[in-house]
């Protein structure tokens, strides 16, 4: 439907822009606006350069954890005058005290799934199991902390330069955000899905990277490239549940306290 424009920098393996993407009303997502990545903390001098200096980037939009926070350290781009990062996490573990400090505490993920008895290693390989699980764990995302998912596009639209979305593998947390963004700003809801599903053919980059990161090394064992990879079907359910039970991607955010003059500077942001 349209060109996914690649980001091919060193240090991250799954960033892109989303611009030229088509809209409902036969418009484009401007370029330079939004750009979607994985982690940031491998980003070398030169890469840095290039998103600040080449894609005009002030913002960051930091969507992982504490408990990632923690153990990965700070980020190269901590401390540049140029550049204002924001952290949403999207767990609600990180709204409630713990009498354990981040770094002692298991990822988020792995407790929601061991409470709840969500799918093993393996299960999520079959299509159907995968679309229905990791439907199920995005809307986990807008159950546990739509104060984050509100503010993380609050920031999107106000931001005065591009902005850099971002998780650690760039495809769920970050794909679920971006995919909202999107459809606030009439995008085509096909083209969001697209967007949503390339993040597959960079899953074996992504998780060699995370394989030799501090946080995630140990929750990558036996985790599998099928279980990993977005499937277009996936953000379809997701689009089709919130069509269903909200009228659509902004009843669900007006619920949240999401008022006209957002829609309004987001659509700008991304479309003007």
């Amino acid at each position: 439907m349209y060109d996914i424009r690649w980001l091919d920098l060193d240090g991250v393996v799954n960033m892109r822009d989303v611009g030229g993407m088509p809209t409902r009303d036969g418009g484009r997502i401007a370029l330079g606006r939004l750009i979607r990545s994985d982690n940031l903390q491998e980003l070398t001098d030169r890469s840095i350069a290039a998103l600040v200096d080449g894609e005009g980037v002030s913002d960051i939009v930091d969507l992982r954890s504490l408990v990632e926070l923690h153990r990965e350290g700070p980020g190269p781009l901590v401390g540049h005058p140029s550049v204002r990062i924001s952290h949403y996490s999207l767990y609600a573990a990180d709204s409630q005290a713990s009498a354990l400090p981040p770094g002692e505490r298991e990822l988020p993920w792995q407790t929601q799934a061991r409470e709840k008895g969500w799918l093993p290693k393996g299960q999520t390989d079959t299509h159907p199991e995968h679309d229905a699980h990791w439907s199920r764990h995005y809307l986990g995302y807008l159950d546990q902390r739509p104060d984050s998912i509100i503010n993380a596009l609050r920031t999107i639209a106000g931001a005065p330069g591009a902005v850099v979305v971002h998780c650690a593998a760039g495809k769920d947390r970050t794909g679920t955000v971006t995919g909202l963004a999107l459809m606030v700003a009439g995008a085509e809801p096909e083209a969001v899905v697209q967007d949503f599903a390339a993040s597959a053919e960079r899953v074996p980059l992504i998780m060699d990277r995370l394989r030799a990161r501090p946080a995630y090394a140990a929750d990558m064992v036996g985790k599998t490239v099928a279980e990993q990879s977005p499937r277009p079907e996936t953000m379809r359910m997701l689009l089709a549940t919130l069509d269903e039970h909200y009228g659509g991607p902004l009843g669900w955010l007006e619920r949240q306290g999401w008022r006209d003059d957002d829609t309004a500077r987001l659509t700008d942001k991304l479309r003007g």
